[in-house]
């Protein structure tokens, strides 16, 4: 089957798509962003979030038929061009990237968080990362930046 969508601004084209294709296969392999993660390929580690119609899901568990006339943003769509969005530019800037296995799904899940509540609390900001796995960081660094992308966002910073 083919499947047109859209990613990250873009009209996109898969053809010969097979019924269990998921969407992170299509993203990485036939689209060419490989910024998206394949870890446990279960939905449980979060290394693969993008945003579906700008909700965040694990593109591991969706079909790719499921995203035929949708919108789908991935890692690589949160910068401007050539200027990063601002979680991108606090992960850097913390330190909170090691391997970067778990990074582009950290990014997007902070992104939503920050998008819907511009000054989360630690709390708040634990819990919408909870999905997303980290074996390197110890998630201290992770929580630095998303404080500090929030503050930029909410203008206090």
């Amino acid at each position: 089957m083919r499947v047109t969508f859209t990613v990250n601004g873009r009209s996109a084209e898969a053809d010969d798509v097979w019924e269990g294709e998921s969407l992170l296969y299509v993203l990485r392999e036939r689209v060419g962003l490989p910024g998206s993660k394949n870890a446990c390929e279960q939905g449980e580690c979060g290394s693969c979030t993008v945003y579906l119609d700008d909700v965040p899901v694990c593109s591991c568990l969706v079909a790719a038929g499921q995203v035929q006339d949708r919108q789908v943003r991935t890692v690589e769509g949160l910068a401007d061009g050539d200027r990063l969005d601002p979680v991108q530019a606090c992960f850097i800037k913390a330190g909170a990237v090691q391997c970067g296995f778990c990074t582009p799904g950290l990014l997007v899940q902070a992104h939503d968080l920050i998008e819907r509540n511009p000054e989360p609390s630690d709390p708040e900001i634990r819990e919408a990362l909870a999905g997303n796995l980290c074996r390197c960081t110890g998630y201290e660094k992770i929580l630095d930046a998303v404080r500090e992308a929030a503050a930029i966002k909410a203008g206090i910073a």
